[in-house]
């Protein structure tokens, strides 16, 4: 026989928060990794509207829903999630970490910000020492095309999942994006007085890029076989 404790009955406005047509989609997209940013206005708006009851309403689940400073939403598991998770390569981290860099950038201004997989590519391989890039691809590379060319694969999966998790949004044509704030995820760790695109990058030149967020970056985003895949390769 079901429970019928009602001294767990929804409080008035979480009840009204999961009852707006908008809530299903928002929680799916939420449990697989999506960043909502405020471009995604009525998602936005409904986690903003409701956080403190939403906020208590994951905690159920053992993860965080978390507003970040910069304005955009994201659930962060906890050791012991009920939700399937998991975490950000060592060249899905770089990436971001550059398009972070890029984000703070003068260049965004230009194009109204559009960026393309080439910018993309080009700012890396001039950011961060290549050696370690494709040892981040293969452990025995040692600088063939081949080698290249597997990195450049590896750039256009990691774009697109951190597409897919909100970081950046398509325009036009697949390589042409456009950078949202929720790249400062990126940044949580330069938080300081010091000029935050000077400081990051200082991490992506001296290979600290990928450290200080390993754990912070495990996500609500269950691998498929495919992704699982390439990240054992």
């Amino acid at each position: 026989m079901l429970s019928t404790n009602t001294e767990f009955a929804l409080a008035p406005r979480l009840a009204e928060a999961i009852a707006n047509p908008l809530f299903p989609a928002l929680d799916n997209q939420l449990r697989i990794g999506r960043h909502i940013s405020a471009d995604e206005l009525e998602a936005h708006s409904l986690l903003q509207e409701y956080y403190p009851e939403l906020e208590a309403f994951y905690q159920r689940y053992q993860v965080e829903l978390v507003r970040a400073p910069e304005g955009f939403y994201y659930l962060r598991p906890r050791t012991n999630s009920d939700i399937s998770t998991s975490i950000l390569s060592e060249l899905e981290m770089l990436v971001g970490k550059v398009l972070c860099y890029l984000y703070l950038s003068p260049d965004r201004l230009v194009n109204e910000g559009v960026f393309s997989l080439l910018d993309l590519q080009e700012e890396v391989l001039n950011l961060a020492n290549e050696t370690a890039l494709l040892r981040m691809v293969n452990q025995r590379a040692g600088g063939s095309d081949l080698d290249r060319r597997k990195l450049q694969e590896r750039l256009k999966s990691a774009i697109r999942r951190l597409k897919r998790i909100g970081m950046v949004t398509s325009v036009g044509s697949q390589d042409k994006f456009r950078i949202t704030e929720a790249v400062f995820r990126f940044a949580a760790d330069v938080r300081t007085d010091e000029d935050p695109r000077a400081l990051q990058l200082r991490m992506i030149q001296n290979g600290e890029a990928v450290e200080s967020e390993s754990t912070e970056l495990a996500l609500t985003d269950p691998l498929d076989g495919e992704q699982a895949e390439q990240e054992r390769e």
